[in-house]
């Protein structure tokens, strides 16, 4: 089976299973998802998803974030592990949007990328979600499906996003990067029971009946 064949069993797959993909970050614009994606590194959506209403509630815009000083970001978003470096990140980051980008979140990755505290992922992440441009956000557990699935060889993230962009069509990418995460948290944990990984055992010729 090749990959391209893979592929198409998974996106019918997490089709039946994910119609609707809603972002699992609450956000309201490109600059809070963007604060979201950065605060979620090495913790939980819902944790983020806990935080965030307090912070935005005295700063959801650049200009706003830039005015408070660093530890009042961190007083806000204490209970996210990182607080420390992410308080000084979002203040930054904050305001270089203000100095640089006239307070607006830019659209590509490159300047995406000059952003403290923003990696290819949360680039990657923005560019698809908050401005609809086709993107492949590759996360741990995307990397850890991909290779369980062989799509990937499954050296780094660099390399599965370049074999999931060759493998899945481009216009499905926003969508099955977010399929993929749901699949995982539903069927396949990173710890505990991965019995109910039913496209691993389709795509390796097992019968299911799910």
């Amino acid at each position: 089976m090749t990959k391209k064949q893979r592929a198409e069993i998974i996106l019918r797959e997490l089709e039946k299973l994910y119609p609707e993909t809603p972002i699992p970050l609450d956000h309201t614009d490109p600059f809070t998802l963007l604060v979201a994606v950065a605060l979620s590194a090495q913790t939980t959506d819902k944790k983020v998803n806990e935080v965030t209403p307090k912070l935005f509630a005295v700063a959801d815009t650049p200009q706003k974030m830039a005015a408070l000083e660093v530890e009042q970001i961190r007083e806000l978003i204490k209970e996210i592990g990182l607080s420390n470096t992410k308080a000084r990140n979002l203040k930054r980051m904050a305001e270089l949007l203000v100095e640089k980008h006239d307070s607006v979140v830019p659209q590509t990755f490159e300047e995406l990328e000059e952003l403290p505290g923003v990696g290819h992922k949360t680039a990657s992440v923005v560019i698809s979600q908050a401005f609809g441009h086709p993107a492949f956000p590759v996360d741990t557990h995307i990397h850890r499906l991909l290779t369980q699935w062989k799509i990937t060889s499954g050296k780094n993230v660099v390399e599965t996003e370049k074999d999931a962009k060759k493998a899945f069509p481009k216009n499905t990418w926003n969508k099955v990067h977010l399929q993929i995460i749901f699949y995982g948290r539903e069927y396949s944990p990173a710890r505990g029971n991965r019995e109910r990984d039913f496209i691993s055992r389709m795509l390796s010729g097992e019968k299911t009946t799910e």
